[in-house]
């Protein structure tokens, strides 16, 4: 069995593309979340390997629930994804505790390379 991955992301077209790339290259999608406070939920129920966190979000964004999950498992492994032109964003990330970042659309070459990377 591939390494669980929670795919968080407001965009359904987007979960599916992330989803896409990562179903064809070995990983297992264990869940989905349309927002930060779903994905703090369903990183405790699912203990994930890895996380793939949009930034901008309704109810609660990426940031945020960086932060809360990074509170809840100090060791949680999250990438950020962002759109270009949200620099200022990323690096608040990175200082929150994100291992990398990928910007979107996705290149499925960078998202797996950033997957591997930090899953190391």
């Amino acid at each position: 069995m591939g390494q669980k991955i929670l795919i968080v992301d407001d965009a359904s077209f987007m979960r599916m593309m992330i989803k896409d790339i990562l179903s064809k290259n070995g990983f297992d999608v264990v869940g989905e979340a349309i927002d930060g406070a779903q994905a703090v939920e369903k990183y405790k129920e699912l203990s994930p390997d890895l996380v793939t966190m949009d930034i901008t979000m309704p109810e609660m964004d990426g940031i945020t629930a960086l932060k809360e999950i990074k509170a809840y498992d100090p060791n949680a492994k999250v990438i950020m994804c962002s759109a270009m032109g949200q620099q200022a964003m990323v690096i608040d990330a990175i200082q929150a505790g994100a291992k990398d970042f990928i910007v979107k659309p996705f290149q499925a070459d960078r998202v797996l390379e950033a997957i591997k990377k930090t899953l190391g």
